[in-house]
């Protein structure tokens, strides 16, 4: 440490700067304060809920919902003949469509779900899969399941059954949980879009 030297009026010479016991108790302070800040940091990110596993969780239900709320609603089974046709269930050639899937019918081989409705009931454990049922890396540790049911919307009343609330709940690591509802509705008679 070098120390500047000045000479004053009277030829006394005056010396500038830090001692080392000055140096040191700056050290101890500010070491003190930084530990008590960091502690700080320390509780509250290990108390608090994984920010990735809820971003995750819900990226995991918008996609889910999304592909649900695409499928058609319909009245009639999507392999029944009066499919595009049929203005209420009374004009289906063989098979009304019910809430949830046909004998058979499952998300991944053939015959697919077809229909919003089909996808009432179902759970993915184990992981997440896509629409092909590989396995997604990294996401082993969630499971998701969906609830289709009959719904009022709007003008729409809940016992004509033209309207659905679709409702996707995600669980992953560390407790987390997400739920979300959406809607699907019948707009037009015969309409399967």
């Amino acid at each position: 440490m070098s120390r500047a030297t000045e000479t004053g009026a009277s030829g006394l010479s005056r010396q500038r700067g830090l001692s080392l016991i000055e140096l040191i108790l700056f050290i101890v302070v500010v070491s003190a304060a930084l530990a008590g800040v960091l502690r700080v940091f320390l509780q509250a990110g290990s108390s608090s809920a994984d920010p990735q596993a809820q971003r995750q969780a819900l990226a995991i239900a918008e996609s889910l919902m999304e592909e649900v709320q695409l499928m058609p609603f319909t009245f009639c089974d999507g392999d029944d003949a009066n499919l595009e046709t049929a203005a209420d269930s009374t004009g289906c050639s063989s098979q009304a469509e019910a809430m949830g899937p046909e004998a058979g019918e499952n998300r991944f081989t053939t015959p697919q779900f077809d229909n919003v409705n089909d996808y009432h009931g179902y759970v993915m454990s184990g992981g997440i899969r896509d629409i092909n049922n590989q396995a997604v890396v990294g996401l082993e540790a969630y499971s998701a399941s969906v609830q289709v049911t009959n719904s009022a919307l709007g003008s729409i009343s809940q016992a004509s059954g033209d309207a659905l609330m679709i409702t996707v709940s995600v669980t992953g690591p560390h407790g987390v949980q997400v739920q979300l509802s959406g809607f699907r509705s019948r707009y037009a008679p015969n309409a399967g879009i």
